[in-house]
């Protein structure tokens, strides 16, 4: 099992706490992106380093991830992609990305897009706090403890 996390995205807490989790479970976490993105060190740490270009870490997530591992990432379009091939998904803010919600998720984000890119852009939270954190730490461990019941059955 892996842990592959979109790093463009991803808040650095999130980063944190997926390194220290990491480090305690023995699982891999793989950071995904087309920079080098600070902090991606320690036990059981990788940094994929991507080409340029629009899509090419979501691209790379997508081929290595396999049945069994745990991918985060806010953005939905890769999230269904993920989901589409059997990969649990979460964001970074606990929520789970699941084959019963991801079609809704996607057709709200394309409304809001489409919004914005008609000067009609909604307000977004941009806040990541310690409630935020902490629901994605929970969300991450269920998942996590979910995920290897399955993976040793």
């Amino acid at each position: 099992m892996k842990i592959f996390v979109d790093a463009d995205s991803c808040p650095a807490q999130a980063r944190e706490l997926v390194l220290r989790t990491a480090a305690r479970t023995g699982i891999q976490a793989v950071f995904a992106a087309n920079r080098p993105i600070p902090g991606i060190a320690g036990k059981n740490a990788v940094m994929e380093l991507c080409p340029p270009g629009e899509g090419a870490a979501d691209n790379r997530i997508v081929e290595l991830a396999q049945k069994g591992d745990l991918a985060l990432t806010r953005d939905i379009p890769l999230a269904s992609r993920l989901v589409e091939k059997g990969i649990m998904a979460l964001d970074d803010r606990g929520g789970v990305y699941t084959a019963e919600n991801i079609k809704e998720r996607l057709s709200l984000r394309n409304f809001t897009v489409a919004l914005a890119e008609n000067g009609m852009g909604i307000e977004r939270t941009a806040n990541y706090g310690k409630k935020e954190l902490k629901m994605f730490a929970d969300s991450l461990d269920r998942t996590l403890t979910r995920l290897m019941r399955i993976n040793t059955n």
